[in-house]
């Protein structure tokens, strides 16, 4: 998890310039539905509101706010509206999505998924569904709403940071791109109806990432690369460095 000011030290990559150029897209026009996929530790919301700032572009940074984490999947999603709904000064769902139609994007990520990082006493979309085995159904809920207000959607970006993660012992998951079969599957469909950026590095860009923030030998941070792969943040939390790449 990374906040937009976190991004004192930041090395560009591929992926990064990839995802630049998609959002840079989305200033003159509507109806776009991107989603950011990546490993965990990759830096996937770091990328983002890079991306984000250097563009200059107006977002809409939509929050997760649940006091209760056996909420149903009915109550989370009600939960996510009414707060959209509220800080627009919004009287139903079709005036919120209107006034979301103002803004050049409408983001899901750290303030949707981690929020429990950012303030006391609540709990983010990412720690409801490690504890509730109905996630599918939220997701159904957000197509039923987009179907019921496909006219308003069509005039929003909006950016997801996705992830679908598991808890396997002490480590996380994500089933978009951790788990080699399905991952791959769900991938390519997920790319088949959405614009998909998918934030991976190679060994070389995870050097001079880890060496921008760190000073290190080469063969040490290799050792590293070989243990955690390309995962920058997992690596700097390793060797107590900033984590951001």
């Amino acid at each position: 998890m990374n906040s937009p000011l976190d991004n004192r030290v930041f090395v560009e990559t591929e992926a990064y310039l990839k995802l630049k150029g998609v959002l840079d897209n989305l200033r003159d026009s509507r109806g776009n539905i991107i989603h950011v996929i990546g490993t965990p530790g990759t830096g996937k919301s770091t990328n983002i509101y890079r991306a984000i700032d250097e563009l200059g572009l107006r977002v809409y940074d939509v929050e997760c706010n649940l006091k209760d984490l056996s909420a149903t999947p009915r109550e989370v999603f009600n939960t996510i509206i009414e707060d959209i709904k509220d800080d627009l000064d919004a009287r139903d769902n079709r005036e919120a999505y209107r006034r979301l139609s103002s803004f050049d994007a409408v983001l899901f990520a750290d303030r949707f998924h981690d929020s429990h990082l950012l303030g006391d006493d609540v709990h983010g979309f990412s720690e409801w569904t490690l504890k509730s085995r109905k996630t599918p159904y939220f997701y159904l809920l957000c197509i039923r709403e987009y179907l019921k207000y496909m006219g308003e959607f069509k005039h929003l970006n909006i950016i997801f940071q996705t992830a679908w993660r598991l808890k396997i012992g002490k480590r996380k998951y994500d089933i978009f791109t951790d788990i080699p079969i399905l991952s791959r599957m769900l991938s390519k469909i997920l790319g088949m109806i959405f614009t998909v950026v998918k934030i991976e590095y190679t060994p070389k860009e995870t050097m001079k990432i880890i060496k921008a923030h760190l000073n290190l030998e080469e063969e040490k941070i290799k050792k590293y690369i070989r243990v955690y792969g390309c995962r920058p943040r997992y690596i700097l939390d390793r060797l107590g460095g900033d984590s951001n790449p």
